[in-house]
Formats: C-alpha cells, structure tokens, sequence
C-alpha cells in the first residue's frame, strides 16, 4: 500500500532548508521547517580563519624566527571590555600569537596614554596594538587612534588605513565588516549588483561596511537614526547589516524573501544577549542570517588575529 505523504526538499546554497510534504494528489504542503541551514556559522568560519592564521605563524616563526605580537590596552574597569580582551588574548593564544595585556588605571591621563603606545610603537616585538573603546571618559580616544602606528593598527581604526579603504586599497580594515565580507565569500553570496542596506553609520562598522561593498559594486544604501521610513530601505535589500544595539529593531515585516542579514548588535537584558534582528522570526524569511551570539562576533576576533599576523609579516 503507498504512503499518502513523500517528502521533498528544496535547497539553498546546497543546505537543506525546507521540508515538504506531497500528499497523493502531489499538492506540497510546507509541513515543517529546518531553520538551522539558515544560519551563517560565524564560529566554524572563525576556526577556518584561525587554522590559516595558526598556520602562517608557525611557518613565519620557522622560516624568520619571528612570533607576531599583539599588545591590547585597557583603561579603567569596564567589565565589558575586559570579557572583550579576554576573549582575543584565548585567541592569541590558540594560533600562537604572543599576547600582552597592558592595563592602564581608571584614572590615567592623556599623556600618560600617548606614552603607552609611543612606547609599543618603537617595540619590535609587538606587531598589532590594539586600544579598547570606549576610553574613560576624560580621555581622547581619536586622538589616541591616531598616535598608533598605522602599520601596527590591528583595528584598522587609524584614518591612514581608513582613507586607503576608501580608495579601494584594502589592508588593515575595521574587523567586524571584513568579517562579514569574509562570510559573504565563504557562503557564495553574490555582492556585484546588489543592493545592501546597512543600518547604522558608526565608524566601527556602518561607515567601513558601506566603503567595503562599494569597493565590490554593490549598490549600497545607510540608513540611521535620522533615516526617515526605515522599513523602505530594509525591504528592498538583498544583504542587510544592522549594527545599532536597538534589541530587535529589525522585525519580519521589514525584510523580503531571500535576504542575506548579518545581525552585529548586541543588548544584553537579564542575563540574555538579544541581536538587533527579531532572529525567530526574521529567519523565516531570509535565505542567510547570523545568530547572536555566535555570528558575527566570532569572525571579528578571527580577523584581528589574521591581521596581528599581516603587521608582523609586513614588519
């Protein structure tokens, strides 16, 4: 005797994304879904990242006798920014970068931090410097950005490295936008021709990200707070990056069918960290979204490692 029921599938980017069912008349009936395929594994794509990284070190130490050298500054007691130094010195130390934490009191004053980093300018040992933000708050953090030596700008936050993005020059680049160019890559996501919304202008993520899709001929649109009807924009992208720390700004009812969404805000409420993106529901719709956490954050540390390894190869 048939079974009444044949299952089907339908695949996107050669995952298994939807389940189907066809009753005998052969009429398919979405009966169950399997969102997990959806998702864009910022943590396996972080460890490919750190295997290449592991890799380029050891044979840099063989070939040179040269291990790359990261020096992280923290200033005050952010407990934030410490989970946050932490978690890249476990990194350093899982590809074999040497790792020093230079931590500078709550009440150090602008003299004393431009000391600091004139100091890791001049060391030969130390390849990347990296400055936590945000800074106390009677200090210049643009002016402290400035005096680190673009070549060690492990960041990519110096306005050097920033203008040569612009230009289409490429080399040391905000993290967290060539982490989400490096995903867009491994997930054969077409940029050229597409448009991509990115809502949010920081100089962190949304300015870099609209430089770096440009750089590869997406047709690129930034929204903000200021942006009036968000919802306009946000429909009409094929790739959305969201990066405002607005929990759940991005609802189903804002994204078309199919949409790319790299979800890199963060809010943390009881205990729980929530994305910028209404994740349960939006993943309904869109073919490729990042989870959070375990999305974008993971490939924004991988990507300061490949870069302590660039500066040192460079050195």
């Amino acid at each position: 005797m048939l079974s009444s029921f044949a299952a089907d599938f339908r695949y996107i980017n050669n995952q298994k994304a939807i389940l189907y069912r066809k009753n005998i008349t052969g009429v398919c009936i979405m009966t169950e879904e399997n969102y997990d395929s959806r998702k864009i594994d910022g943590r396996s794509l972080s460890k490919k990242v750190e295997e290449q990284v592991k890799q380029g070190v050891d044979k840099l130490n063989a070939e040179k006798g040269i291990v790359p050298g990261l020096a992280t500054i923290l200033v005050g007691e952010d407990p934030a920014s410490k989970m946050y130094v932490r978690l890249k010195h476990k990194a350093c130390e899982r590809v074999g970068i040497h790792a020093e934490d230079h931590y500078m009191p709550q009440s150090t004053s602008q003299e004393e931090l431009m000391e600091r980093i004139h100091e890791l300018n001049s060391r030969e040992d130390i390849h990347g410097i990296l400055l936590q933000l945000p800074l106390p708050k009677q200090l210049d953090d643009k002016a402290a950005m400035l005096a680190i030596d673009p070549a060690k700008d492990a960041d990519g936050f110096h306005a050097y490295n920033m203008g040569k993005l612009l230009i289409g020059q490429e080399g040391f680049v905000p993290c967290t936008p060539k982490g989400v160019i490096r995903a867009l890559e491994e997930y054969n996501v077409p940029i050229q021709g597409k448009h991509a919304v990115i809502v949010g202008h920081s100089n962190v993520v949304g300015k870099p990200m609209a430089a770096m899709l440009v750089n590869r001929n997406a047709t690129v649109s930034v929204c903000h707070v200021f942006t009036d009807d968000l919802k306009k924009f946000t429909l009409d992208a094929d790739i959305l990056v969201v990066g405002t720390g607005i929990k759940h700004l991005i609802k189903a009812d804002m994204v078309k069918e199919g949409a790319v969404i790299f979800d890199v805000g963060i809010t943390e409420e009881n205990g729980k960290v929530y994305g910028d993106v209404d994740f349960d529901n939006v993943v309904k719709k869109a073919s490729l979204i990042t989870p959070v956490p375990g999305g974008v954050g993971p490939m924004t540390i991988a990507i300061l490692m490949e870069h302590v390894l660039m500066a040192a190869m460079n050195a």
